[in-house]
């Protein structure tokens, strides 16, 4: 089958490689309708986070069943389905608890998570592809109706827009709350459509590339365009001085100012300001352990030195960490088949397999119109 292979830093390309086969009687293979290009995706093609030479990238797919082992009992062969990116097992301590983000046995190494194509997520190839192994499938995908309809709204499933609901959530995000979240890639614009579902009355977005900043507009949200102001002036005089109720962090450890120079530190700080005393803000932008190419010697192993001073001091709460999809997939599929939620909305470009490189190359680059890239194996 053809598949997108990571070869190393910025060198991705369409090869050849032998199709995914049942594993495990537990197993099912999907035939990949959709699989889109991450901002997650770009920490490995930067170099910035370890990936094995021969790996098939992607996390955010979909497909059609086209098998499944001989344990499978709810999914069947024809559904079409979403595929969380987290694997888990539904067994252990953590997926009993609904921390599906944390399985205790998908990944080989340990390591508490697992997921496909991805830096120390285990060995799954990802969905960069034509086809993709699913294991433990009945516990892992999520049923959609039948056909075409909403395919681009139902590809936000797998990963950013229950990222995005994840950051809402573990900000406190609550009927007539103010809210600012830093940064406008797919999942801070996530983030700001599920700040709004969750009726939200005003809803700041920090950025400075335009293209996001008009669609974060477009959500009903306040752009915020900090390469021209002081976001936390913007915002505490558009609050009386008041701040917002919760913040939302969806930069990560690649934070920058608008010259570009990386600041690890900079959203948390800038959070930690504009949001009141006793507020709460939710972290979903991603922060590594590791990180060689980091700016200072503290994030290089993993110590972001932000303002935890002022978080004890305004009784600032704090949540983070990596998104359970299956705690909110099911409800978000049912609010955009009822039209209540349009995340399909921040989509850029639909293209076949072969135009994976050019993509990675412009959405790294933050080409102007390059917001949000859904890559279609049968196109």
């Amino acid at each position: 089958m053809k598949a997108v292979v990571f070869n190393g830093a910025f060198d991705v390309a369409v090869r050849e490689v032998p199709r995914p086969r049942l594993e495990k009687p537990s197993d099912a293979v999907i035939r990949v309708t959709t699989a889109n290009i991450c901002g997650s995706d770009l920490h490995p093609y930067e170099g910035r986070a370890p990936l094995d030479e021969g790996m098939v990238l992607g996390h955010e797919n979909m497909g059609v069943v086209e098998e499944t082992g001989d344990a499978v009992e709810r999914i069947a062969v024809g559904d079409r389905v979403s595929v969380p990116f987290n694997i888990a097992c539904g067994t252990c301590r953590n997926c009993d608890a609904g921390w599906t983000n944390a399985c205790l046995r998908a990944n080989p190494s340990g390591r508490p998570t697992a997921g496909y194509g991805y830096p120390m997520m285990g060995p799954y190839w990802g969905g960069q592809a034509d086809h993709l192994r699913v294991p433990w499938a009945d516990f892992n995908l999520l049923t959609l109706p039948p056909g075409t309809d909403h395919e681009a709204d139902f590809a936000m499933l797998s990963d950013i827009f229950p990222t995005g609901f994840h950051g809402a959530e573990l900000a406190g995000v609550g009927a007539g709350d103010t809210v600012a979240v830093f940064g406008a890639g797919p999942v801070g614009l996530m983030a700001a459509h599920s700040a709004m579902i969750r009726g939200a009355a005003r809803v700041f977005v920090v950025d400075k590339e335009p293209d996001r900043l008009a669609l974060a507009r477009r959500y009903g949200a306040t752009p915020v365009d900090f390469s021209t102001a002081d976001p936390t002036e913007v915002i505490m005089d558009a609050t009386g001085g008041f701040g917002v109720d919760r913040g939302i962090e969806a930069v990560g450890y690649q934070a920058h100012d608008h010259t570009g120079q990386e600041h690890p530190e900079m959203v948390l700080d800038k959070l930690i300001e504009v949001v009141r005393s006793t507020g709460r803000i939710g972290v979903v932008g991603v922060y590594n352990p590791e990180d060689p190419g980091a700016a200072t010697e503290g994030a290089k192993k993993g110590r972001i030195g932000f303002d935890y001073g002022s978080v004890f001091d305004k009784n600032i709460a704090m949540g983070h960490g990596q998104c359970p999809v299956k705690r909110y997939n099911r409800q978000l599929r049912d609010m955009i088949m009822h039209d209540r939620a349009n995340p399909g909305m921040i989509v850029s470009h639909e293209l076949p397999l072969d135009e994976a490189p050019r993509a990675y190359d412009q959405f790294d680059k933050r080409v102007d119109g390059w917001t949000k890239v859904l890559l279609h194996p049968a196109a």
